[in-house]
């Protein structure tokens, strides 16, 4: 049986993101989020004490979610935030492994460098090296990029194309937008790599004028959202609720005529 997958789907695909450190909560979050229209699902590792971080507990959560394909991401943060970001790739290939899908290689992963991308000869023979192995075992690559800080359209694709150069299946960036102009340039990067890139992409804002973004970028290029089921202490609260994007999707006719 094929592992399910992020890559080749006619529409976007609704992210349910499972935010949460205990393995049952993440079970009844999968099985709400289906009845809300998930598609797919993501789960911070990082979120999850190192003792938790089991095959039982991963196949646990795996289960209830059928043929729907899951993202893991292990960030320098919270009980990964000791860990080198070679423990961190090996956590993920563990995820991988008992049936994950969707891996996120950080575009500095071995190399903490500014804007979240290393151009360092050594780390990118490195990212390259565990993309390969991602690849090799079944597995797809997502490579982000936090900025912490608005780009303008030109630089956000020449992130992307460096990320694609890397072996990225889905290239992932996320800048911030702090005013209604900063927003519209955002929109326009959607379009320019939806234009030139020749890969999926995600690309998302945090800032005061993120929301539009989150929510009608999949419409204009980006593959996927990433939703919360619900609003807690430990979700991205920039992250939109999956049932208002399912109801978005549903009533919103944004096809253009041909």
């Amino acid at each position: 049986m094929n592992k399910p997958t992020f890559l080749g789907h006619a529409r976007p695909l609704r992210v349910a993101m499972l935010h949460t450190a205990e393995p049952s909560l993440c079970i009844s979050r999968v099985r709400t989020a289906l009845y809300d229209g998930a598609d797919a699902f993501g789960l911070q590792i990082c979120q999850m004490p190192v003792e938790l971080r089991t095959d039982e507990n991963y196949r646990k959560i795996l289960r209830p979610m059928g043929d729907k394909p899951l993202y893991v991401t292990n960030y320098r943060s919270q009980h990964s935030a000791s860990h080198t970001d070679e423990e961190r790739a090996e956590e993920m290939m563990h995820a991988l492994r008992c049936g994950a899908t969707l891996l996120d290689v950080m575009g500095d992963q071995f190399d903490p460098s500014p804007l979240q991308m290393t151009y360092n000869p050594e780390a990118v023979e490195k990212q390259k090296a565990l993309i390969g192995r991602i690849h090799e075992a079944g597995g797809e690559v997502i490579m982000s990029s936090h900025t912490g800080c608005f780009q303008p359209p030109e630089k956000v694709l020449e992130i992307a194309l460096a990320q694609k150069e890397r072996g990225a299946d889905i290239a992932k960036i996320v800048t911030n937008a702090a005013s209604d102009e900063e927003m519209m340039q955002n929109l326009e990067a959607i379009t320019l790599m939806k234009r030139e890139l020749g890969i999926p992409f995600l690309f998302l804002a945090n800032g005061s004028h993120y929301k539009m973004q989150r929510m009608i970028g999949p419409m204009l290029g980006c593959c996927m959202w990433l939703c919360v089921v619900e609003y807690t202490s430990s979700c991205t609260p920039t992250q939109p609720l999956l049932c208002a994007v399912s109801r978005v999707m549903e009533n919103f006719d944004y096809i253009p005529e041909r």
